[in-house]
């Protein structure tokens, strides 16, 4: 089973560029404070890096 994190927007993205825009809906964050899980893989921990300032990684 492939290991899996844990994803919340904290920030809303307008006002932001439209590539950090879209990379939030890439994830598929819909609403701000929505937890998302995903796998845990190297291109997405490069989106997560992308958006640092709109997301944080919740443990467990």
């Amino acid at each position: 089973m492939p290991k899996t994190i844990r994803i919340r927007q904290i920030r809303g993205a307008s006002g932001h560029p439209k590539d950090q825009q879209q990379t939030i809906s890439a994830l598929g964050i819909h609403r701000l404070h929505q937890v998302i899980e995903q796998n845990d893989t190297p291109q997405i921990r490069g989106m997560i890096f992308k958006v640092r300032h709109l997301v944080e990684v919740v443990e467990g």
